[in-house]
């Protein structure tokens, strides 16, 4: 994953804050067609052929940031249609990850290669070693031979100078499905059939020719138009920013929101239910049980290691549980989920009881272009806190760790962390589906509770955040503990509805 700070990240920032002012101000379809020039001004360094070239690719990316569909881009089309068509627009189309094929590097297929570092040694290890002999020294360097090379990379490994290095094709690399692949005109392609939208390609794609459609354009047009728009902000979302207990809410409130949810109660909601299914799964006899509040799991599961469908935790995921309170608390309500994550993003989409999900990214072009400091807001206090626990589902064995704090016999529990989804994540994942299949024999300590995030680290490191994962795991571990409830204190906690909603309704 690149580093949150890079130009590619600060573009797109910088074109969903310009957009959001426009709306804003009523400008958008009158000035957005001014927006490419003003982004890549005369005498600007092109990063493609020219600085023409630089601003049709940022045409595309504007449209795909107010969330249109690009894969059939007309160039002829404004940027004013392609805004009247965002307001327009009645609900979130399909996809919502897209690839900007003028963006696109169409990197040249991973290869080993020499560089200046070669010194020509005496020892020549990676010559003797190659086992299809493919190197050859010439004028004292080493050359290989790309028809014989099978990418093995024993020459690397045996260089003393490391001189031999592997290029990669980065969103290839990243996805862990094998949903990326070249088209015939040598740039990237989507499988959405194998696509489980965990965002890795986009987060690993230096020129950010993979984009998500963000839903910004949507939830502002419903707040201009004063409806009653609801934020419910993930626990990863309060690590996201340097703020005290209860500014955020406040910042959300400011930007237009008529009430704000913790997605925390739904992780604690999330929790008890898991708790008492993996108990009640255990007495039955079954195996193994899997979490199910990260989507891309969920989807890789269901795709492809169809072995471990049964394991998955029929147990909603807190995001879902926020939505029926919202919509219990107020039906007329347009819910809006705020997360790091573009898995959410499906998710919601194939769920009626959430209208919008926003990343972090939105929210705080929402905020930038309103002006609000968060550091500066009035905290809002909240009459239901949730536990440590549930704020801690936003990092890798947070679910896990709920779940052991809630089981009333806690010695059942063999639990298991995959962190993060990789080409060995789904390895480990297939081999625990033979075991549950009665493939492969299952050990004496198998892990009988997986937990599974598609984000090394957890959600706080989601393709959409803004705040080093480093930092965020800090500041989450601040947030979580900020008048929480303790997290071995009453469980299980028996986090019903009625009462979240009447405490709600006391404070709002």
């Amino acid at each position: 994953m690149l580093n949150v700070n890079n130009n590619a990240a600060n573009l797109k920032k910088n074109i969903l804050v310009q957009i959001a002012k426009l709306q804003l101000e009523n400008k958008l379809e009158s000035e957005i067609d001014s927006l490419p020039a003003q982004i890549i001004p005369e005498g600007s360094t092109p990063i493609h052929e020219s600085i023409e070239a630089d601003r049709e690719i940022v045409k595309i990316r504007i449209a795909t940031r107010m969330g249109n569909s690009v894969e059939d881009y007309d160039g002829k089309k404004t940027l004013a249609e392609y805004a009247k068509d965002a307001l327009n627009r009645e609900k979130p189309t399909w996809p919502m990850l897209t690839v900007i094929h003028n963006a696109c590097n169409a990197c040249k297929p991973s290869h080993y290669f020499p560089t200046d570092a070669c010194q020509g040694c005496l020892a020549r290890p990676c010559k003797v070693n190659c086992p299809k002999k493919a190197i050859e020294i010439v004028n004292h360097r080493a050359v290989i031979d790309e028809s014989k090379c099978i990418k093995c990379g024993i020459c690397a490994q045996n260089c003393p100078y490391h001189a031999i290095i592997k290029t990669t094709i980065p969103c290839e690399e990243a996805c862990p499905v094998g949903a990326i692949s070249k088209g015939e005109d040598g740039r990237e392609k989507i499988d959405y059939d194998k696509c489980i939208f965990c965002g890795k390609c986009m987060s690993n794609c230096p020129f950010s020719a993979m984009m998500d459609k963000p839903q910004l354009v949507d939830v502002i047009k419903h707040i201009m138009n004063g409806k009653k728009v609801v934020a419910m902000y993930a626990p990863a979302i309060g690590a996201q920013f340097k703020a005290k207990p209860g500014q955020l809410e406040g910042a959300i409130l400011a930007a237009g929101f008529s009430r704000v949810w913790e997605v925390a109660i739904g992780a604690d909601i999330t929790a008890d239910k898991e708790a008492a299914e993996f108990a009640e799964r255990m007495e039955r006899g079954d195996k193994i049980m899997t979490t199910s509040c990260c989507p891309a799991y969920v989807r890789a599961v269901n795709i492809h290691v169809p072995e471990l469908k049964g394991c998955i935790s029929e147990t909603k995921s807190p995001m879902i549980y926020n939505a029926e309170l919202a919509k219990k608390a107020d039906p007329d309500c347009i819910t809006v989920f705020v997360g790091p994550c573009l898995a959410k993003r499906r998710e919601g989409f194939d769920n009626d009881i959430v209208d919008y999900v926003l990343s972090v990214e939105e929210l705080n072009a929402l905020f930038l272009a309103k002006g609000i400091d968060i550091s500066k807001m009035e905290a809002k206090s909240a009459k239901y806190v949730p536990t440590v626990s549930g704020r801690n589902f936003a990092k890798s064995g947070g679910v896990a760790e709920s779940v052991r704090l809630r089981l009333k016999d806690k010695t059942i529990l063999r639990p298991c962390v995959i962190n993060g989804l990789d080409k060995n994540g789904m390895k480990t994942l297939a081999n625990y589906g033979k075991i549950n299949a009665g493939e492969i024999p299952s050990p004496a300590d198998c892990p009988n509770l997986i937990e599974v995030m598609a984000c090394e680290g957890g959600c706080i490191a989601g393709p959409a955040v803004i705040a080093n994962p480093k930092l965020g795991n800090g500041l989450l571990t601040i947030y979580a503990n900020a008048g929480s409830k303790p997290s071995d204190d009453g469980f299980p906690l028996k986090c019903d509805m009625d009462s979240v909603i009447e405490g709600e309704r006391e404070r709002q």
